[in-house]
């Protein structure tokens, strides 16, 4: 069952004072995105929409030059894969308390800006503020206040309107609006909660219903009444209830979680980048991940960050995803970090297994393939930010076996080298476990199995290797912290293997780049993608062969590109930078890994010159577009998704990487130079 639930509260300036003196926040991050929109269809995501709290309902602004008030939705994500189910919500409706004389009010100014949405209004004598903000991950609160510069009664009304051929029928039931979402068995009510005894009217009529107090507010000269609009979105058993929420202190607990949240971002910083642009495109980078901040509901457990909710297949989490939504929350919401990753972790297999992803029904999981493994950096970097120690006890058996899992599943020649792979021996799955689905090392791939539900394909993959190189690092510090010497001994023993095994058989000393090698024949597959620098992020190579794959990188033929780090060479004759998905497009996380194994190694100059195309060269970062999947190395021009997650923490970790949990990265010794 889904409840809409709106209540109306009304409170006098001199009882609120303390509450009325908290700010909107610096117009320095006003409309770093741009949340102006209206939808054409139930399912128009053709604009961007503002989510927060882990909240599963989000509203946008109206449209430029729509001066009506109130706000576009509820955009209702749990509802299938996601559909409208608001056309307008909070609409205002004012008239004086004599004679019941419209007041017509003119729009001064609407804006988005970081945790709420704020629009600004006129009449004669009357100054008028609409702010929508989230108490909790339940309730979306629209913050009315009302401000005269004479005494004067109004009275007061809120107005919604449902989505055409979306809503159902709605019909007033004792003090409720009840809605039955259509093919789903669920429903929307909508309550009326009294404040100060106020009493309410309600009316509901085809697409519309309207709210009413059935007295005049009283306004006193310069003072400022507030009243409140609830907008609560459930989905529990018909006995739900909304949560109670102090509408007193929802908005400044709003306000002090946001400026921790900007503390963060201010230390945004990268050679070459006025400052001022690093803060915004980090709050930016916030917004997007936590635009797509889902609570529990449904088969998900835990909090976590979806991939984008622009796109309608990605309502759920999923594992490599996850790693890096975490490595990146972990510098400013380290709480959300940890859920993130106990989501992914709740459905792991006892033997070690996880899930490629999760949804919030556990029928649309996908147990095919799994993802590279990242959990164990990530790990650490919250454990460096949040000191939990009880944290790293908690999940440091669940990475060991997904670590052991590896050697067991994906490794067919038994020579402690791994490959991709599928439980289903398919090799679109196997594909799908590397993360870079139709990359082009895949072309000529064929699968070997290794057991029952095990699949390898013919190829150990230098990426995937270098992984659990660095996972088996992260582990071996692990067991250091958690006092358990004889783990780590052994960690450092498997990572010294996997690294000694990758220099031998993966790098190329003809090429200069470390490739793929075929099981079948030991010969290398001289595709030259991100995977050739992951070994330098992850510190499996020597400092000869990072110098080699840097010239490398700096080639503007193959990586150097405007926009660099292309997932593809651009000298490959399938490059492919507006279509080829991972043939040739710029993908975040893999640009970042890229400058991060620069920098290790000591090519400083080169990482922060290409780092700075990443920021200038993406088409929009520095104004109010929204971060996309992936961009065109060419032109910087943004494809697929908007709002794209991992884009965002990739970003995040670019710009605060100096902010970064010791340890957690590369890093030097006092005279400069770099340890691993």
């Amino acid at each position: 069952m889904v409840l809409l639930v709106f209540a109306l509260g009304v409170g006098a300036a001199s009882s609120s004072r303390a509450n009325e003196r908290v700010t909107v926040g610096p117009r320095a991050y006003f409309d770093v995105l741009d949340i102006h929109g209206s939808p054409a269809s139930a399912q128009d995501r053709s604009f961007n929409i503002f989510f927060d709290a882990g909240a599963w309902q989000g509203y946008s602004l109206p449209p430029e030059g729509d001066g009506t008030t109130g706000f576009i939705g509820p955009f209702v994500h749990s509802w299938g894969s996601g559909r409208w189910a608001g056309k307008r919500f909070a609409l205002l409706s004012l008239r004086t308390g004599i004679g019941h004389v419209p007041i017509v009010l003119r729009q001064v100014s609407s804006h988005s800006a970081p945790g709420y949405l704020v629009r600004r209004f006129a009449a004669p004598h009357l100054a008028v503020g609409e702010t929508l903000f989230y108490a909790d991950s339940w309730s979306a609160v629209v913050r009315i206040s009302l401000t005269s510069s004479e005494g004067q009664s109004i009275t007061v009304a809120i107005g919604g309107r449902d989505m055409r051929g979306t809503a159902p029928d709605q019909v007033v039931d004792g003090g409720d609006v009840v809605q039955r979402l259509a093919d789903s068995g669920w429903e929307l009510v909508t309550q009326l909660q009294a404040s100060n005894e106020a009493t309410r009217s309600v009316t509901a009529s085809g697409r519309d219903y309207r709210i009413a107090l059935s007295q005049p507010v009283r306004l006193s000269a310069h003072h400022t009444t507030v009243v409140y609009v609830v907008q609560s979105l459930l989905d529990h058993a018909p006995a739900a209830r909304v949560p109670p929420i102090d509408l007193a202190t929802a908005w400044r607990r709003d306000r002090e979680r946001w400026a921790s949240y900007l503390r963060a971002a201010s230390a945004a910083h990268l050679r070459g980048l006025p400052d001022e642009t690093a803060r915004r495109v980090v709050v930016k980078a916030m917004e997007t991940l936590l635009g797509n901040w889902r609570a529990p509901r449904g088969s998900l457990h835990h909090a976590g960050v979806i991939p984008s909710y622009s796109n309608p297949d990605f309502n759920g989490f999923w594992a490599w995803d996850s790693w890096k939504h975490a490595a990146a929350l972990a510098v400013f919401a380290p709480r959300l970090a940890r859920s993130q990753m106990r989501a992914m972790l709740d459905y792991q297999k006892p033997d070690g297994m996880i899930p490629d992803c999760i949804f919030i029904d556990k029928a649309a999981d996908n147990w095919r393939d799994s993802k590279p493994p990242l959990a164990t950096w990530a790990a650490l970097r919250i454990y460096r930010v949040s000191g939990d120690r009880a944290f790293l006890e908690e999940l440091y058996p669940q990475l060991v076996r997904y670590h052991d899992w590896w050697l067991r599943k994906r490794d067919h020649a038994h020579d402690g080298l791994t490959e991709y792979g599928s439980t289903d021996g398919t090799a679109t799955a196997a594909k799908w476990e590397s993360g870079m689905d139709n990359a082009a090392r895949f072309d000529h791939i064929r699968m070997l199995r290794n057991g029952k539900g095990a699949w390898s394909i013919d190829q150990e993959s230098v990426d995937l290797n270098s992984y659990l190189y660095r996972d088996a690092v992260e582990l071996a510090r692990m067991a250091s912290i958690l006092g358990k010497p004889r783990d780590q001994a052994r960690w450092l023993r498997r990572a010294a293997s996997i690294k000694a095994k990758m220099q031998s058989r993966f790098f190329d000393e003809k090429l200069g780049y470390f490739f793929d090698v075929r099981l079948s024949t030991g010969r290398p597959v001289t595709t030259y993608g991100p995977e050739g620098w992951i070994p330098l992020w992850a510190g499996a190579a020597s400092q000869r062969e990072a110098n080699a794959v840097a010239r490398v990188i700096r080639d503007p033929r193959k990586f150097a590109t405007f926009m660099p780090f292309p997932s593809l060479a651009a000298d490959d004759p399938r490059f492919s930078p507006v279509t080829g998905y991972w043939r040739g497009p710029v993908w975040l996380d893999q640009a970042y890994f890229g400058v991060e194994g620069l920098l290790r190694y000591g090519h400083d100059r080169l990482a922060e010159r290409l780092a700075l195309r990443l920021v200038l060269h993406a088409k929009g970062l520095t104004g109010d577009a929204p971060i996309y999947e992936n961009y065109d190395p060419l032109t910087g021009v943004g494809y697929q998704s908007r709002n794209f997650s991992w884009s965002a923490a990739s970003y995040i970790l670019l710009l605060l990487r100096h902010r970064a949990p010791a340890g957690t990265e590369s890093s030097r010794d006092p005279k400069g130079r770099v340890t691993r």
